[in-house]
């Protein structure tokens, strides 16, 4: 039989382990809770920016964005079409040839009222760290308008400040009306807010960098 003691000090161990990993969990998020606030509902609420930073989501395996990702192309469109910004950054997940986030988002804003060419397209977005990061150092994009659900704004503009752009938030949609995946995904983005914060404190960087494509070229040089 195991020792009573021992038993006692495991269950004492495990629950103060708890108590620090859950103090983590809530100081990460306050941080980026706070740190990651101001996104605004109505473009005409927003000053100009140089781009909109349209951030990948979810595509149907026949190519079409799923309703969460649509919702951020819908309100990218809008800042467009009131002057918000001059140029579109449509940063995702293209890592494979058979899942392709990147142009289902140019074909879509297109297909919107977008103008081809002031959409660039940024295949390695593999997550909000990269597309942040890339969107200065390899587009060289100084000030963004991020556009995303609430759950993911502050985390997406928090991280945006700290790879040094000047950003504001377009907010799409509730983010509440997109069955399990989108309560699936405020429930993840606890943990995810947590990790954001380990990252900047730990210097990770994207998966990809590359070569320059200055945002304010020709969009030509984004196609992949």
């Amino acid at each position: 039989m195991l020792d009573r003691r021992v038993v006692i000090r495991a269950a004492i161990g495990g629950a103060a382990a708890l108590s620090v990993l859950a103090l983590a969990v809530g100081v990460a998020n306050a941080i980026v809770l706070l740190g990651g606030g101001g996104a605004k509902t109505d473009p005409r609420a927003l000053p100009h920016a140089q781009a909109a930073l349209v951030l990948g989501a979810y595509v149907q395996p026949d190519g079409r964005p799923s309703a969460m990702l649509e919702d951020r192309l819908r309100a990218t469109a809008a800042l467009y079409h009131d002057g918000r910004v001059d140029k579109v950054l449509a940063s995702g997940d293209h890592g494979r040839p058979d899942y392709d986030e990147v142009n289902a988002m140019r074909a879509e804003l297109v297909r919107l009222g977008v103008p081809d060419r002031v959409i660039f397209t940024d295949h390695a977005g593999f997550a909000t760290l990269d597309s942040v990061v890339r969107a200065r150092k390899v587009f060289d994009v100084r000030s963004a308008i991020v556009v995303t659900q609430p759950f993911h704004m502050a985390r997406a503009l928090w991280l945006a400040h700290r790879a040094g752009l000047t950003a504001y938030g377009l907010e799409a949609g509730s983010g509440n009306g997109y069955g399990a995946k989108g309560t699936q995904a405020g429930v993840r983005e606890v943990l995810a807010r947590t990790k954001a914060v380990a990252d900047i404190v730990t210097g990770a960087q994207p998966k990809f960098l590359g070569p320059q494509v200055d945002i304010a070229g020709s969009a030509q040089a984004s196609r992949g």
